[in-house]
């Protein structure tokens, strides 16, 4: 039964040796000449000197916060000290897994940019081989890290012989909380931190460089275009490379717990398949998505970029969907039961099957309203004719529009994969939506390289059609990029559903009653912490921004020389800015998430506390949508205009008046779809995972809240207690 075990962390090994022949290939790969190599090492250096400033300040965190868990380990009898060395770990690795990606599309970006003077082809293999590199590697050291640490636990914590539904295997998985609250917090800081950073500089850059003087956006006399193409970095790469290894864990996390609870006897893997099954999926997916990576090539220059990635995307997810077949009949027994609930091995594989669609369908919708040529971002061009107002009401209208076909396949997700298999249905249906991860997160990084490739060709004054080139694969990752928040966004509504069941059953209680006061008042101060949040992401963008045009203006009037290329700009300066500001600014949205539900849950309670997290979950994950979305279109109507549009007949390019509104919306929205809009996912999960912490510590059992403001005298009802619900009452029940 424990070599079966073993098997998961020796896939995550297996990719990370696999992610390091790939990264040797990119590395060999011409440079190009010495221009070429010294911006390069401009955008390295600056993307190096942030992640050192950052991890400085996040390092005297993680160990505080560790000696806080320990401490608190040591207070309840359903926690453990061992829980602070499981937090370290996850820190760690979410760190190391944002370097490795940044690390390589550093080194990705100016490759790309030579491979396009020679062709598209042989531009998207490398731009989109260094994207590989970050998502099999980001992936292999989840699976590493999470299946080994539980193998240890497992044989710490559970003796021979014990019940696998005993209190021994309940504070092993819990103890994992630690790996996972560890890795969400470093992801938390790595993507507001980030994202302040690169909408600083894109902002400042687009202001002055493109708005006020006129030139090119990565023109090499932009003071701003060096920080503006390491934002690029430290923000879509390190920053989502941090986000999708928080989210992988937490999901198969939450799956995890939910599966302790299942009474499995009848396997052949002692009790233990409801739980290894998360984890053997993850394993899985990570296998089929290096096949797929495969399958992304084109050989001619008219040859669609975007039906290649997904001709990689669409064979991993049928492939994974396959094999979750013979994992689930080979793993689970036929019959289970799960808080009442009986379903059978079959009911599992179509709730795996539910989180796959729904997977699909949020990044086909999310690419319907963000990708160029579709209506939402026509609509947005058309507005821009008529000035940069317009151009603002419709991009705010495509964001807002653009929630309710995603919410309404979320919706579809939790009540099939519920009617299934329960609530660990909706867990496995959000494992089964993570397991391509590695895919997703390929996608994802090739576009930031393709990015950072087409402003080295702006800055080397390169031939036109290297950045025709350079631009196609910028457009498709524009698109990629909102799809994967979009995908981020839904695997976090439905992780953090599977984590608030975990957290109810932990903590002792079996419904959120908002008719209690303390209760309805938390479910609104939970819907409210969204907003507060991207306030301050995007006010903190905003008083970087400034900061930034003020730099750039001052190096335009007293450096002679810069427009007429004989002097070069002070890049280092406005480096410099965005990272002081970014550090500064990511402290105040980060402790919003890691100390409101525990300042909620040891004032109020438990039953609070979950109203808190449901506001939060709906508003976060509406809130998150609207934004990436609108920002995403914004970006592509902009960039339409580059190939020349036709408003009202007429035809318009770059530098005319419906171009400088776009440019308008497109400022607005790079906070939206780069800072607030992708930070919301991990928000809501961080806040359900530091809840998931602390409940040992004020569940039924231990605590008592020190207030209660509901009016009434009510006491949580214990998880094994009967509840009797009045007739006139919908009530939504698992399938049988």
């Amino acid at each position: 039964m424990i070599n079966v075990l073993y098997i998961i962390p020796l896939v995550g090994a297996l990719a990370l040796l696999y992610t390091f022949g790939t990264s040797r290939w990119v590395v060999k790969q011409d440079a190009g000449d010495d221009n070429m190599k010294e911006l390069a090492g401009y955008i390295a250096k600056g993307a190096m000197a942030f992640l050192k400033a950052e991890w400085r300040i996040l390092s005297i965190f993680v160990v505080l916060a560790a000696a806080l868990l320990a401490w608190a380990g040591t207070t309840v009898p359903d926690s453990s000290p061992v829980i602070a060395i499981a937090f370290c770990i996850g820190a760690v690795l979410s760190a190391t897994a944002g370097y490795i990606g940044m690390n390589i599309a550093t080194k990705a970006n100016v490759r790309t940019t030579q491979a396009a003077r020679t062709s598209l082809a042989k531009a998207l293999k490398v731009s989109f081989t260094g994207g590989t590199v970050m998502g099999m590697g980001v992936a292999g050291l989840a699976i590493l890290g999470l299946g080994g640490l539980f193998i240890v636990f497992y044989q710490l914590f559970v003796p021979a012989g014990s019940v696998i539904t005993g209190p021994e295997m309940k504070r092993a998985i819990e103890v994992l909380a630690g790996f996972s609250l560890g890795a969400e917090s470093i992801a938390l800081f790595a993507r507001v931190g980030g994202g302040i950073y690169t909408k600083a500089a894109d902002v400042g850059a687009d202001l002055v460089g493109k708005v006020e003087a006129g030139i090119p956006e990565d023109d090499v006399r932009n003071p701003a275009t060096i920080a503006d193409n390491v934002g690029d970095n430290v923000g879509d790469v390190a920053g989502m490379g941090a986000d999708l290894f928080g989210s992988y864990v937490a999901t198969i996390l939450a799956t995890m717990v939910l599966g302790q609870e299942i009474d499995a006897s009848k396997d052949n893997f002692g009790g233990l398949s409801p739980i290894i099954l998360p984890m053997f999926i993850a394993g899985l997916g990570l296998i089929f998505s290096i096949v797929g990576s495969w399958f992304v090539k084109i050989t001619k220059e008219t040859d669609s970029v975007q039906k290649a990635l997904n001709m990689g995307n669409w064979s991993s997810i049928i492939m994974t969907a396959i094999a979750a077949y013979f994992a689930v009949k080979i793993l689970l027994p036929a019959d289970m039961i799960h808080r009442g609930v009986q379903f059978t091995s079959m009911d599992v594989y179509y709730s795996i099957i539910t989180g796959l669609v729904v997977g699909t369908l949020m990044s086909m919708i999310t690419e319907y309203y963000t990708a160029m040529g579709k209506r939402p971002v026509l609509s947005i061009i058309k507005q821009s004719g008529t000035g940069h107002a317009t151009n603002i009401i419709g991009g705010l209208s495509v964001g807002m529009e653009s929630t309710v076909a995603p919410i309404l396949v979320l919706a579809f997700g939790i009540v099939t994969s519920y009617y299934f298999a329960g609530l660990y249905g909706v867990s496995i249906a959000a494992a089964g939506m993570m397991a391509t991860t590695a895919m997703q997160l390929s996608i994802d990084a090739f576009g930031p390289i393709a990015d950072n490739a087409g402003g080295i060709a702006e800055m080397s004054r390169l031939p036109e059609e290297v950045r025709g080139r350079t631009d196609n694969l910028d457009a498709v990752g524009n698109t990629t990029a909102a799809t994967g928040k979009g995908f981020a966004i839904a695997s976090a509504a439905l992780t953090s559903l599977a984590l608030f069941a975990a957290f109810v059953g932990v903590a002792g209680i079996t419904s959120i009653d908002i008719y209690h006061a303390d209760v309805l008042a938390g479910l609104f101060i939970g819907g409210m912490i969204p907003f507060i949040f991207s306030s301050l992401c995007i006010a903190a963008v905003g008083r970087a921004a400034m900061d930034m045009v003020t730099e750039v203006r001052r190096q335009f009037r007293e450096i002679p020389g810069i427009m007429e290329y004989k002097a070069k700009p002070e890049y280092e300066k406005c480096v410099a800015i965005s990272t002081k500001a970014s550090i500064r600014e990511m402290i105040a949205p980060g402790a919003i998430a890691l100390l409101v539900p525990v300042i909620v849950g040891f004032t109020f309670g438990p039953e609070v506390l979950g109203g808190l997290l449901a506001g939060v979950t709906v508003s976060g994950v509406l809130m998150g949508i609207f934004q990436s979305n609108a920002g995403g279109a914004w970006d592509n109507a902009k960039k339409s205009f580059e190939k020349g549009v036709e408003i009202n007949g007429e035809k318009f390019f770059k530098k005319s008046e419906p171009h400088k509104a776009s440019v308008t919306g497109d400022t607005v929205g790079d906070p939206f779809k780069d800072t607030s809009g992708p930070s919301m996912n991990i928000l809501i999960k961080l806040m359900s995972i530091v809840s998931l912490v602390i409940a040992p510590h004020i569940g039924i059992k231990n605590y008592k809240p020190l207030l209660n403001v509901s009016g009434q005298k009510h006491i949580a009802t214990p998880a094994s207690t009967q509840i009797t619900t009045p007739a006139n009452t919908f009530v939504l029940t698992a399938k049988k």
